[in-house]
């Protein structure tokens, strides 16, 4: 209770405004509302060309985190908000740090920032915000004078965290640095986004998104730095700097590749940099991990190719296993603690916060029974309003009973719920006549043996009047 925690979201998991109007906030109505109000501003929002790690200085700003389901078409996964997360932080008895200077200084900071810009930019900004919170703490003495920084980032907000500790002077005032699916190593998908760009079926808005999303330098540092392109069909892996990647800037990749690297150097260099690492990531679910180019396509696959070896490499159905593990850590090393759910409810998953409870207090937390049998899920990101929604799960067991699907809308309301039979570890179930917005998935079973697995989708208009509905 004497350091500080420092939250940080993943990428589009803070609340952008620019010249004090809501760009990108849940004030703007639901998310398909909240998406057509982002597009409606995106040619303001795009980045120039040769931004590197610069601000634009268009006014955009952070302003918060998202509390609840956040996806931009195209850009990463749906993801679920971090009201959940910040409330178990709470409950231990921290307690949120302000600005005003004449008011009690807290130890719960929420580090909000602008996802567009380069983690580089970011990791600086996070500097200032740290350093002073973590001056003002210590400043009181006593106990506190010793305290140091303990980060909870999810996903993109790991990288930065890290960028700050080995680039930016951060060690010695870090103890601990917590991360819930952060692609350490990138992630397939990202390719397959950036290359093929946002579905063409959903309108003009895909041409406006994928111009937008190649834009932007964080997403391109999402990219895999390991090995995964298979660029020639003979299943030999090259690396993202190895290839031109259709449609992509040679040099915006190249320069994305050399920010891992500089971690990865400043890491390698100094004795003790994997002291503070806890990770936890999502396991079992059918993850992307290698990358075919066809023509100017990206094809992803769901098996890591080694020379002669081919593996199935499960991850978090975004962030593969081989991607959430840092440089020079093998893939069984004991910082590693497995969560079976999808990257977007990792931040929120009961095991994961429990596992974020520990690392924080280095106290065993008291766990509930849970359910041991794992389910490997496939839930679409995205859908168009009237196409069947369509979700695939298997089991590596043999259960009597039906699995539990439930569909539930943005205000909580139930819209489906149905039990889908297992057969030989199998079922598939198909959703029709949802209408536009965003639903979360939640699969358990009627007998309650199986995890529970948590994905957000969105179901986009075919008829872009329906946007401002």
């Amino acid at each position: 209770m004497t350091d500080i925690v420092i939250v940080l979201p993943g990428i589009m998991g803070s609340t952008l405004s620019r010249k004090n109007k809501p760009v990108w906030s849940p004030t703007l109505g639901g998310l398909v509302q909240l998406i057509g109000h982002f597009a409606g501003n995106i040619k303001d929002l795009e980045l120039p060309d040769g931004i590197g790690d610069e601000h634009p200085d268009d006014g955009v700003e952070a302003t918060g985190l998202m509390p609840d389901v956040h996806a931009l078409p195209g850009i990463w996964t749906p993801i679920k908000g971090y009201r959940r997360l910040v409330k178990r932080i709470e409950s231990l008895g921290y307690r949120r740090q302000g600005t005003d200077p004449d008011t009690p200084p807290g130890n719960l900071v929420l580090f909000p920032y602008d996802w567009r810009l380069s983690n580089r930019y970011n990791a600086k900004r996070l500097a200032e915000v740290a350093n002073r919170a973590h001056d003002r703490w210590r400043a009181q003495g006593g106990p506190h004078a010793d305290a140091k920084l303990v980060f909870v980032a999810h996903s993109m907000g790991g990288l930065i965290a890290r960028r700050y500790v080995e680039c930016e002077q951060g060690a010695e005032r870090t103890r601990k640095i917590i991360t819930l699916g952060t692609p350490y190593r990138g992630a397939a998908k990202a390719v397959e986004q950036l290359v093929n760009g946002v579905r063409p079926g959903i309108g003009p808005l895909s041409i406006n998104l994928t111009k937008f999303a190649r834009s932007l330098p964080s997403l391109h540092q999402l990219l895999p730095e390991y090995a995964c392109i298979d660029a020639d069909g003979r299943g030999e892996l090259l690396r993202t700097t190895d290839v031109a990647l259709p449609e992509l800037v040679t040099g915006v990749v190249t320069d994305a590749m050399e920010f891992h690297g500089e971690i990865n150097n400043a890491a390698a260099a100094r004795p003790g940099s994997r002291d503070w690492f806890h990770i936890i990531i999502g396991a079992q679910q059918p993850t992307g991990t290698t990358v075919r180019i066809v023509g100017n396509r990206a094809e992803i696959l769901e098996t890591y190719r080694d020379g002669s070896k081919v593996d199935n490499d499960y991850g978090d159905a975004t962030v593969p296993r081989t991607g959430g593990v840092p440089h020079g850590l093998s893939l069984d090393t004991a910082l590693l603690h497995h969560v079976v759910d999808q990257h977007g409810n990792l931040q929120r998953n009961e095991a994961a916060l429990d596992e974020v409870e520990e690392a924080i207090t280095a106290k065993p937390v008291v766990r509930k029974a849970v359910p041991v049998i794992p389910v490997q899920a496939r839930i679409p990101d995205l859908v168009l309003h009237g196409e069947p929604l369509t979700i695939e799960v298997d089991v590596d067991s043999d259960l009597p009973q039906a699995l539990r699907v439930t569909t539930t809308a943005e205000d909580g309301r139930i819209v489906d719920a149905r039990g889908p039979r297992l057969r030989a570890g199998h079922a598939s179930t198909t959703i029709n006549d949802l209408d536009p917005g965003a639903y979360t998935i939640e699969i358990t079973s009627l007998g309650g043996d199986v995890t529970p697995i948590t994905s957000a989708v969105l179901v986009w208009p075919s008829d872009a009047r329906e946007i401002g509905r």
